[in-house]
């Protein structure tokens, strides 16, 4: 039995599956390169016949990388796979993967048959697949709800017929990880000529088993695991790829190898999570924010003595640059010496004593104590980290009346103020902030995201600028990012109430949260662009929106859609030629004509 145990992803496939995440061919081409930099052994491009888009993308994904397998999937029917073979023609290396469901479940309430002409099928749907490929993978969907003498039988008709790959989905996730194992032993055992072909997992979450399961039927003898990014998926999604890669890497016992680049783990998480709009949940297992953080005293303390203590991957093997001390109310004296000594302070150990009395105090009102935080506390100078500081803002904003805003700013310690009005509450804060630095700077780009929800929700603001032909980048984070003090929770888009009474909504935008990404360009093409919200029921976490564009002809055109918080919207409105596109999930498929605007309904 071999040792090497090959990487089937499937991000490009079942993970792009996930409602809302899906791809355009570009950025899959991206994630299919970067799975090939990782290591990658075998790259699920798509399933060729289920969209013209699926099927330009395998042809596109076959171009661009080099050496993994790229597959493609098709049901047990030749036309699926006779698509397939066409959109695999330049790949270097090719397989099919080509199956049937085999569970009672299946054969009787999905294809209405019977045990025997289901292995009819597969048989000759693998003997089809290897007039074409010499590589042929045979999926017995919902294999883990399947009788295992039952299943025996398909497996051993189906590598007879040339299947040189089986693959032996948990299809609903159900087993256990001793069921799981064990069948894949019976496989071992009581098949004839097992020998010929690989034994693949193919293991879903639906009950936070997919991982345990999958190690199950890898020390019961599979030596093709089938994974995601990030552990993305159908429903609760597929087993991740991090983590199997990095058991089998921590555990040596287990003398079994893969071809991953385990250092480049994280950036691809990041990139997969970026493109499909998909966030990492903080506590994830090897990516997640917090899976080397920790706030716990004790543990710090066992942590700064030895790293070891609490880790047993170091984050540097998976492409993190270290592990993270956070400070909170849990916190030992330890952790905040170390953080201290980091900033450049050093305390003797009364003074330590009392930084830490105060530490708490600060750490029981603040959710997140930051550098500048524990900097005061211990009294250092900090005149240098901060030369211009805002000392207040007030705004004030609201229908039917024109903005103002006020604020103060600390500029190296002399103190400056202003008050402008302007078209909405950002507006009117930016002309009071050109007041005072009296600098000609052009808004390029502003981008509102929210990261959770309710009145208390916070707020991301990135803006981006240009001053004297060079291009400035902004972030911001905050609970009222616009002092709107609103009496009813609003879900995260009340946060662009008067926003856009002179901007243009130009570019697409995909947050964790509902999002809009607004410039400046070219505003005198468009008189005025207006964006009313109004509160629904906070429950359903609906709003109701209503775009009135004001255009330089006179014509006004009104269009209202109500949107679901995971939703991205775009418009765009450009040259005399005026059109609005809302978009969810990334389809437009229907075009509905509002002359002389056009519109996408969502």
């Amino acid at each position: 039995m071999s040792d090497r145990l090959f990487i089937f992803d499937t991000t490009l496939r079942d993970g792009e599956q996930v409602p809302g995440c899906q791809l355009n061919t570009v950025e899959k081409i991206q994630v299919a390169k970067a799975l090939e930099t990782l290591g990658v052994d075998v790259i699920e491009a798509g399933f060729p016949i289920s969209s013209p888009g699926d099927f330009n993308s395998v042809i596109e994904i076959s171009k661009a990388v080099t050496w993994p397998t790229i597959c493609a999937l098709t049901r047990a029917v030749q036309k699926d796979i006779d698509v397939a073979v066409d959109a695999l023609k330049f790949a270097k290396r090719k397989r099919i993967h080509t199956g049937i469901g085999t569970s009672d479940s299946h054969i009787k309430y999905k294809f209405n048959s019977n045990r025997e002409e289901i292995i009819e099928r597969a048989v000759a749907a693998v003997k089809y697949a290897r007039r074409f490929v010499d590589d042929v993978e045979f999926y017995a969907e919902d294999a883990g709800r399947t009788e295992n003498e039952y299943l025996a039988r398909v497996v051993e008709a189906v590598i007879k017929a040339g299947a040189t790959v089986v693959n032996i989905p948990d299809t609903t996730g159900y087993c256990l990880p001793s069921e799981y194992g064990a069948k894949i032993k019976y496989l071992v055992d009581h098949v004839s000529g097992i020998e010929n072909a690989i034994i693949s997992t193919h293991c879903h979450n639906d009950l936070g088993m997919a991982t345990a399961n999958t190690m199950a039927g890898v020390l019961n003898g599979a030596r093709q695991v089938e994974v995601t990014i990030n552990g993305i998926g159908e429903r609760a999604g597929n087993t991740a790829l991090e983590e199997i890669a990095m058991i089998i890497k921590s555990h040596h016992e287990i003398e079994i190898e893969t071809n991953i680049s385990t250092q480049k783990i994280y950036p691809t998480s990041r990139m997969v999570s970026s493109l499909m709009n998909m966030p990492v949940q903080p506590n994830k297992a090897i990516v997640g924010r917090n899976a080397f953080a920790h706030s716990s005293g004790i543990h710090q303390d066992g942590v700064l003595k030895n790293v070891q203590t609490y880790e047993i991957i170091d984050p540097k093997d998976v492409g993190i640059d270290d592990n993270s001390i956070v400070l909170t109310a849990r916190s030992g004296r330890a952790a905040l010496k170390n953080r201290l000594s980091m900033l450049g302070v050093t305390l003797d150990q009364e003074k330590l004593d009392k930084v830490y009395e105060e530490f708490l105090k600060l750490a029981d009102r603040k959710k997140d104590i930051h550098d500048d935080d524990i900097l005061v506390l211990a009294g250092a100078d900090r005149s240098g980290n901060h030369r211009i500081k805002l000392e207040y803002l007030q705004v004030t904003s609201g229908v039917g009346v024109r903005s103002v805003a006020s604020l103060g700013l600390n500029i190296s310690g002399e103190k400056f103020e202003a008050a402008a009005s302007g078209n909405g509450p950002v507006d009117a804060a930016i002309k009071a902030l050109k007041r005072i630095i009296d600098r000609h700077m052009t808004l390029k780009e502003f981008t509102i995201q929210a990261i959770s929800k309710g009145s208390d929700d916070v707020g991301k603001v990135h803006m981006q600028v240009e001053y004297d032909n060079q291009m400035y980048y902004g972030f911001g984070a905050n609970t009222d990012i616009i002092a709107d003090s609103l009496n009813t929770i609003f879900v995260p888009v009340r946060l662009l109430i008067g926003f856009l009474s002179r901007f243009i909504i130009d570019k697409r935008h995909q947050p964790a949260a509902t999002g809009f990404v607004i410039n400046t360009s070219a505003p005198s093409s468009v008189g005025r662009v207006h964006l009313t919200l109004v509160t629904m029921h906070t429950s359903v976490l609906i709003v109701r929106t209503a775009f009135t564009t004001k255009l330089h002809t006179r014509v006004q055109r009104r269009i209202t859609q109500s949107l679901k918080l995971q939703d991205k919207i775009t418009i765009f409105l450009f040259g005399s030629h005026k059109a609005i596109r809302l978009t969810r999930h990334g389809s437009s498929d229907q075009t509905t004509v509002f002359h002389p605007i056009r519109g996408f309904p969502i």
